[in-house]
C-alpha cells in the first residue's frame, strides 16, 4: 500500500544508520514493528500485580506426554 508521510528527514537518515536497513521503507517497516512490539510488552508489564495467583497449582501435573 502506497502512502506518502511527511518525516522529518533527519529522522530519517538517523533510524536508517541505527536500524541498519538499507530503504526508507523498511526502516519504516522495522520502526512499526518495534513500536507495537514495545507496546504489547508494555501492556503485559501493566499486568503485573493485577493478577490472582493460584500458589497451589501444579503446571508439571498437566503435562501429559503421549
Amino acid at each position: 500500500m502506497a502512502t506518502n508521510l511527511s518525516i522529518d528527514p533527519e529522522l530519517i537518515e538517523q533510524a536508517l544508520k541505527v536500524s541498519g536497513e538499507k530503504t526508507k521503507a523498511a526502516t519504516v517497516t522495522k520502526a512499526l514493528q518495534e513500536f507495537i512490539a514495545r507496546r504489547r510488552q508494555k501492556a503485559m508489564l501493566d499486568l503485573a500485580g493485577k493478577l490472582e495467583w493460584d500458589g497451589e497449582y501444579d503446571y508439571k501435573k498437566e503435562r501429559t506426554r503421549r
